[in-house]
């Protein structure tokens, strides 16, 4: 089955990434991935308040992918899979792209302004002749109302 992995967090492209991969799950009898990172916490000298921090972070992450999963199942029927990792975000990216051989597209939100985000930069720049598969990169600036036309 066609699988489109989608890395979210709590930005608009993320949303209208979500949205895309969504859209053309649904259409194409697919299914959509949700990967939302945990931010790791900077070394703190009590490890107790680390382990907090890090926890939280780990709860708004599943929080996050809860609400975005319910959102396109209750929208497009979709029911997606959901996987919520610790690390840096390239690595564990890559990790998900060699473990689930099923992802047919990496599918990543641009900000409507500024200099791309680094999975964007890192996944369409000189590593891109790497990947297992293609990456579609949906421009936060694009209106629901396009992005229904297109996908």
């Amino acid at each position: 089955m066609r699988t489109y992995l989608v890395v979210i967090d709590e930005t608009e492209e993320a949303r209208t990434a979500l949205r895309f991969a969504s859209r053309r799950a649904s259409k194409t009898n697919g299914a959509v991935h949700i990967l939302a990172l945990v931010e790791q916490a900077d070394f703190v000298a009590w490890g107790g308040v680390q382990a907090t921090m890090e926890e939280e972070a780990r709860v708004r992450a599943e929080e996050l992918v809860t609400a975005a999963a319910g959102s396109i199942f209750d929208e497009m029927g979709v029911r997606p899979a959901i996987t919520v990792k610790p690390g840096e975000a390239i690595d564990v990216v890559k990790a998900m792209l060699e473990e689930h051989p099923e992802i047919a597209a990496l599918v990543l939100g641009a900000a409507a302004q500024g200099a791309p985000g680094p999975l964007i930069a890192h996944f369409t720049g000189v590593n891109a002749g790497t990947l297992p598969c293609p990456v579609m990169v949906i421009p936060g600036s694009i209106t629901d109302e396009h992005l229904d036309e297109l996908s």
